[in-house]
């Protein structure tokens, strides 16, 4: 069987079928070479109880998780001042798994709750997603809501939301894993024999990740019978709470 691939030195691992990226792409959040659409973190106030009970201010996790996005995540957690506000997940694209699981040690290190969905910025109303862009980048705090993921929670997601001391998904919400490949971002191929080995290392990284956390070790066998490129499982939400996916209210 495949395992979950990761990122060990230069190489990194993409979702071979991962979730859809966003129509419109944003722009790179970077220097020169930064991808467009690498996850951003910004601080979002809505109504009581839009992020959770009692909750009203969060910080939205949008975009696809790159190499440098941990840099981010601690950065936006270092501005808060001592608050543990909860973080919201929305995540698409070909995202690096490596990170992803260090985004979720870090939160729990943090002692950060953790939920999916879409953080909707209301001053975004009718404007381009460069626009929209320029105005989380600074992060926050913007007036939003929370609605269901979309595309659905991916494996990123999945990575990230383990973190979470407490983890919970919306109703009507969809985990949705799949397939995954490596590959290295500085160079076109990675050798079959070097693939190997690290599907047999980062099978191994990623499961331990998944044990810390306090996951099932069913979700990983799942995650393990999706082989390379190919594979699509939806996790039903009657699994959640058994799989310790999302923990009980």
């Amino acid at each position: 069987m495949s395992s979950i691939r990761t990122m060990v030195a230069s190489c990194v691992l993409a979702l071979a079928a991962g979730s859809a990226a966003q129509a419109q792409q944003r722009p790179p959040i970077g220097v020169f070479g930064s991808p467009p659409n690498a996850m951003i973190f910004y601080v979002a106030h809505g109504p009581v109880g839009a992020c959770g009970p009692g909750c009203a201010d969060w910080i939205a996790a949008e975009g696809t998780v790159q190499w440098d996005s941990y840099k981010r995540l601690i950065a936006i957690l270092d501005r808060q001042q001592g608050r543990k506000l909860p973080l919201v997940i929305h995540s698409w694209g070909q995202s690096d798994l490596n990170v992803a699981a260090s985004l979720g040690r870090i939160l729990r290190d943090r002692g950060i709750d953790v939920t999916a969905g879409e953080t909707d910025v209301e001053a975004c109303a009718g404007k381009s997603e460069a626009d929209c862009f320029a105005l989380k980048r600074p992060g926050g705090s913007l007036d939003a809501q929370v609605s269901l993921p979309d595309p659905a929670c991916d494996l990123a997601c999945v990575l990230i939301l383990a973190g979470g001391v407490h983890r919970s998904l919306p109703t009507g919400a969809k985990v949705v894993l799949t397939g995954q490949t490596i590959y290295n971002r500085r160079a076109p191929n990675v050798s079959a024999e070097r693939r190997e080995n690290l599907t047999v290392l980062f099978g191994e990284q990623q499961r331990r990740y998944l044990h810390d956390m306090g996951i099932e070790q069913e979700l990983t066998d799942i995650v393990d019978s999706l082989r390379e490129g190919g594979g699509r499982l939806e996790v039903p939400a009657s699994d959640w709470v058994r799989l310790h996916l999302v923990t009980p209210p």
